[in-house]
């Protein structure tokens, strides 16, 4: 590797640390639960890990008739996007993906998504597959803008009488992850996008519901 791109990637890198807490910033009206990431960011062959602590709320009724529909609701918070990483210009933010199991002892109905303020000209959606819900924030985010992100509603039905409904986070590892966005960074005269993927260190129960 030459002298230039050794210089370069070291940049790269720290530019990446210091952004990488873009999404550790989080405010929520409920009672939040502690989650810490583990991610592994990428750009130019280069790659570096960190872990990351947000906080997510989650709210569901304590029991349910077994056949029956209820809701689950889940919130991030907030972010706020720097303007800078270590002297370098951050752009923007993108293409974040934040990935929910459907709960065991559950059948997935719907899902939607309400309220969420100053996510970019791209409009969030919210998708399942497999048994994966998928929360998809296109962006752009601006530098300096902070966000509101969606509440997440989950329609279910419940199982059999006796068994629990726990919501919980998506993701088992780096090439499982339940967390994935795009950082767009100015370092020196090139425009880099670092690809992030990410899954909690460990998944605790967000929601608790127990099957009547």
């Amino acid at each position: 590797m030459s002298p230039t791109i050794r210089h370069f990637s070291r940049l790269l890198g720290t530019a990446m640390v210091a952004l990488l807490p873009v999404l550790g910033t989080v405010s929520a009206a409920q009672a939040a639960t502690a989650v810490t990431y583990n991610l592994q960011a990428t750009a130019v062959g280069q790659t570096a890990s960190f872990t990351l602590g947000v906080q997510v709320s989650g709210s569901a009724p304590s029991t349910v008739a077994s056949g029956a529909n209820f809701n689950a609701t889940l919130s991030v918070g907030s972010i706020t996007v720097p303007t800078s990483a270590s002297g370098y210009t951050v752009k923007q933010i993108q293409n974040v993906d934040l990935k929910i199991p459907v709960p065991s002892n559950s059948t997935y109905v719907s899902s939607s998504l309400t309220g969420g303020s100053n996510l970019g000209s791209g409009k969030p959606s919210v998708s399942e597959s497999s048994g994966v819900v998928t929360i998809a924030i296109p962006g752009p985010i601006a530098a300096g803008q902070t966000a509101t992100l969606p509440t997440l509603t989950l329609t279910l039905k419940a199982g059999a009488s006796g068994q629990t409904v726990v919501s919980t986070l998506a993701g088992t590892s780096y090439s499982n992850p339940g967390l994935t966005f795009t950082a767009v960074v100015s370092v020196l005269f090139f425009t880099v996008n670092a690809n992030t993927v990410g899954y909690p260190a460990t998944t605790p129960a967000l929601t608790t519901t127990t099957i009547q």
